[in-house]
């Protein structure tokens, strides 16, 4: 037998992935795991879910076939590389377990005390929490060294991007064999510091934020704002179009969590036009109703197509998004390449923040958002201080 299949024989039969949640993003991560190769054990408690996400798999895998990327051969090995079960103990013989299930850290904790007592001294326990802080899902646990955050993008099986989160307790080791695990599975992977929203949902924050502050102030409607955005900035989706495919009950739940957790810095302050619509249960496309009417589609609003407005419109907001990236890298989330990787392989924006800046320069940035922060005198629009030493430097962030 050549080396080249030894190895995926081995990695196939030897190494066994849990993955507990059989939600979208449960299922997502099991498929993406048996696509390479890999023998996968699927949890959840609930027998329907497992059903559900069961289907759903191979109801994903036929599409495949059906658009030649697979052959119906390799679609029957991945379906028996899967297995579903409603016991944490059918984990104990895996090699890494994900948990992807409701963000609720009591819950969280409950769950990896059990399964710590089902799984190997050696298995790797992991995370896709967005929001929660690593540290504090890892501290209950035994051994917390052997903990690490594995952050997947929806859906898991198109998105390139996963955000590795190591904690305060994680053993170096256990960081590169993951990265070298996950980049094996074809996905670009960032390794990033353990702070609220990671990199991509914390960058993000002023994509929705400004655009509803835009919007709360009178400036423009939702569907101009969002033809700023795509039509000007090249962005696939507006803001508003967007929150309304996240779900506004998700997009907001994150960002009164990233609020409360940089202890309710005015960046990332929450919008009351997103919370009423919340509360009255216009959630986006899932309810037929969020910020557009999407059950009469004749009565979505035409945007107000003025050039100069929809410029004011996407400078504001893209110096924010800046502002936000550059505060990333001077408090050392990540490097400046592994931000703009984020967002440009985690929300397809359509260039790195950062690389952007530089072909702006940093002065135009710092311009714009002292001109803001003069306006306003809200912390919100204060200029970050490495921001502020590129353009008085007039160096690039990306070298």
């Amino acid at each position: 037998m050549k080396k080249e299949n030894r190895f995926l024989m081995e990695t196939k039969f030897k190494e066994i992935i849990g993955v507990i949640g059989a939600g979208t993003m449960g299922a997502g991560i099991a498929q993406v795991a048996a696509q390479s190769g890999h023998r996968v054990v699927l949890s959840d408690t609930n027998p329907q879910q497992l059903q559900f996400a069961q289907a759903q798999i191979e109801k994903s895998l036929g599409r495949l076939v059906e658009k030649g990327k697979i052959t119906t051969e390799k679609s029957n090995e991945i379906v028996n590389n899967l297995n579903y079960t409603t016991q944490l103990s059918e984990h104990s013989e895996a090699s890494l377990v994900i948990e992807a299930i409701v963000e609720n850290l009591a819950i969280k904790h409950q769950v990896f005390q059990q399964l710590e007592q089902a799984v190997s001294p050696k298995c790797i326990l992991a995370s896709n929490t967005s929001s929660l802080s690593i540290a504090s899902i890892g501290a209950c646990l035994a051994d917390p060294s052997r903990f690490l955050g594995i952050h997947f993008f929806n859906p898991a099986t198109l998105m390139p991007l996963v955000e590795v989160i190591p904690g305060v307790a994680t053993a170096v080791q256990h960081i590169e064999q993951i990265e070298q695990l996950i980049t094996a599975w074809n996905k670009s992977v960032v390794v990033c510091k353990d702070t609220p929203g990671f990199i991509v949902n914390r960058v993000a924050r002023p994509f929705y934020g400004e655009a509803l502050r835009i919007y709360e102030e009178g400036m423009a409607d939702f569907a101009t704002i969002d033809w700023a955005m795509t039509h000007i900035g090249g962005f696939r989706m507006g803001p508003f179009t967007l929150m309304d495919f996240i779900g506004n009950d998700i997009n907001y739940t994150v960002t009164e969590t990233v609020f409360a957790a940089f202890y309710f810095d005015p960046r990332f302050k929450p919008s009351f036009t997103q919370k009423r619509h919340m509360e009255a249960g216009f959630l986006g496309k899932k309810t037929n109703r969020g910020f557009y009417n999407y059950a009469d589609p004749s009565n979505i609003q035409a945007p107000t197509e003025d050039y100069e407005l929809g410029k004011q419109i996407f400078e504001r907001i893209l110096v924010l998004l800046i502002n936000e990236a550059a505060d990333a890298v001077f408090m050392q989330v990540a490097s400046a390449q592994a931000i703009d990787l984020a967002m440009t392989k985690g929300v397809n924006y359509p260039k790195g923040l950062l690389a952007w800046a530089d072909e702006l320069g940093s002065d135009w940035v710092l311009e714009r958002l002292e001109m803001l922060f003069a306006e306003y005198g809200e912390d919100r629009y204060r200029p970050n201080p490495l921001l502020r030493k590129m353009a008085r430097n007039q160096s690039k962030f990306i070298l």
